[in-house]
């Protein structure tokens, strides 16, 4: 069979709609409202897929982060397939915190994490990178403190519904009874919101509101591991001890 033609009832002129051309790589400069001083230089790069350019949820993400910096200081902070803003802002104000900052991604996506830290000459020693594909054993590159951080951060994470279980599995391998997550999300579509009636079922969703630079659409969510019920015996035990505590 030969190829359509211009005078074929179904051919479209390229006039009408052109070829898509994919985005070509690009340096942005981000002051989040001159919080940040001297701004952030972004390389993005699609090359290696869909992460490797800035996201609603990771800019929303990192307005949080920097207006609350007295927040992580000295904590372990683990991210989760993170964002080129977030990485960024935590990066440059890294000076504030005890143990080094763990960043995770894919690994065709950690050159990309490696070209922005050293564009923006920031110090290497306070930052670890490692892959961490969704859904697969914590690899013995992250190191304990990291395998169950004070801080885990997640944005953008939630597009694509076959990975949700996989994201879920990961989510619930990085987080202790002490854990508090900060997991940041765009609404596209209606599945969107499954994935959190299933977070829901999973740990204890608190929704926080915030807002930057008017984005539409972008949820900020605090989580936490539910707290265990108390076995039959655990129970007993705390009403003895109040008792205890009252006659004293």
């Amino acid at each position: 069979m030969s190829s359509p033609t211009p005078t074929t009832p179904f051919s479209i002129s390229e006039s009408l709609i052109p070829i898509r051309s994919a985005k070509p790589p690009s340096l942005t400069i981000l002051s989040f409202s001159s919080l940040l001083s001297p701004p952030l230089q972004l390389h993005q790069d699609l090359k290696e897929g869909c992460g490797g350019q800035l996201w609603p949820a990771g800019m929303v993400l990192a307005q949080f982060l920097l207006e609350r910096m007295d927040d992580w200081r000295g904590k372990t902070i683990l991210a989760l397939a993170l964002g080129l803003a977030q990485k960024e802002v935590l990066d440059n104000v890294t000076s504030i915190y005890t143990p080094p900052i763990l960043i995770t991604d894919l690994d065709i996506l950690l050159p990309l994490q490696a070209h922005n830290i050293s564009l923006n000459a920031l110090p290497p020693s306070s930052i670890l990178s490692a892959s961490l594909p969704w859904g697969e054993p914590v690899p013995p590159s992250i190191s304990a403190s990291h395998h169950r951080p004070d801080v885990l951060l997640a944005a953008d994470c939630v597009y694509f519904e076959p990975a949700f279980p996989l994201l879920l599995k990961s989510m619930d391998a990085m987080m202790s009874s002490n854990t508090v997550c900060w997991f940041c999300m765009k609404k596209r579509r209606r599945a969107d919101m499954v994935f959190i009636k299933r977070l829901r079922k999973r740990f204890e969703v608190q929704n926080v509101e915030f807002e930057a630079g008017g984005e539409r659409g972008v949820f900020l969510y605090k989580i936490r591991r539910k707290k265990r019920p108390l076995s039959e015996g655990q129970e007993d035990l705390m009403v003895y001890m109040k008792a205890t505590e009252t006659k004293r």
